[in-house]
């Protein structure tokens, strides 16, 4: 069960920093244009960027997971799995946000997407630390 937990999380951590790639304005080809005539990437963009600043960590807990055997690192792996999941919800909810406007892609695909998915990382890692809780040493 370890195993699939482990390779769940590497699928999850790859869906959260290839989602905002294909959700968010730029990719819609919608930009931001200041005064000054400067074209400039919307907030989701940057939303996205900061995904994959979350999924690389959150893939490599997943790998590790995925060979871990030992109670301790298993129960450790599940805490970094908890916070990275949670900041993978945190970014698009309200640490960078989305676009303010409710019709747009980042704010009806992108921004639900990634809820989801940092959820069950979460619930994915609590699982995790249920299971290495239950093992014997």
């Amino acid at each position: 069960m370890g195993k699939f937990l482990g390779i769940t999380l590497v699928v999850l951590a790859l869906a959260i920093a290839i989602v905002p790639a294909f959700t968010d304005c730029q990719s819609q080809g919608k930009s931001l244009t200041t005064s000054t005539g400067k074209v400039v990437p919307m907030k989701c963009h940057w939303t996205g960027v900061a995904e994959i600043g979350i999924a690389a960590p959150l893939l490599g807990v997943g790998a590790i997971m995925t060979f871990s055997r030992r109670k301790n690192s298993l129960m450790t792996l599940g805490v970094l799995g908890i916070l990275l999941g949670g900041m993978a919800i945190a970014f698009p909810n309200g640490l960078i946000g989305v676009c303010a406007t409710p019709t747009m892609l980042c704010h009806t695909v992108m921004k639900p997407t990634l809820t989801a998915l940092g959820s069950v990382a979460i619930v994915g890692s609590i699982g995790a630390m249920v299971l290495a809780q239950k093992a014997k040493e």
